[in-house]
């Protein structure tokens, strides 16, 4: 990621220069969005030396927590997935030319069909899965275990709003 201002420079710049505006700014919120940022950003590094984008990722990843064969429709696959995916077909294209998902006949419904995880998918979703837990890790470990609980909490408690109205 470039070099951007720290998000505590952003709420001095906004106290001093916007303070109509400060009032209202939630610099949790702001915070949030840098962190999430700096997610996207390692996640695409882990991602770059494989040639794979963050939808085949989810593909991945998504198919990999199901139960064996790991297998889902594409209308499940796609409401499972952690990173939306415009075309989705597309992707899974790709993902089949490049041998890390297979198509199979649906046994409960002749017109569709299931997308399978390959082997060599699982092979590797399983490397790049370490590397970026990794990678994650080493930021995260700033934090004790009693923080990390704490956190994961706040985040599960505001995440519920949204989840339970969707």
């Amino acid at each position: 990621m470039t070099e951007q201002t720290s998000i505590a420079n952003v709420l001095a710049k906004t106290k001093t220069n916007w303070p109509e505006s400060n009032s209202q700014i939630s610099p949790e919120i702001l915070r949030i969005h840098r962190i999430s940022a700096h997610c996207q950003q390692n996640l695409s590094l882990v991602l770059n030396p494989y040639g794979l984008q963050v939808a085949e990722f989810s593909v991945l990843e998504t198919l990999r927590k199901e139960k064996f064969p790991y297998c889902l429709t594409p209308t499940e696959l796609s409401r499972a997935m952690l990173f939306s995916s415009g075309g989705l077909t597309k992707v899974l294209n790709r993902m089949d030319t490049a041998g890390l998902i297979i198509r199979i006949e649906n046994p409960n419904d002749k017109r569709g069909k299931l997308v399978q995880l390959s082997e060599s998918g699982q092979t590797l979703i399983g490397e790049i899965i370490v590397k970026l837990h990794t990678t994650e890790q080493q930021k995260f470990n700033v934090l004790n275990l009693e923080e990390k609980e704490q956190l994961n909490y706040l985040l599960n408690k505001i995440l519920r709003v949204w989840e339970e109205d969707a």
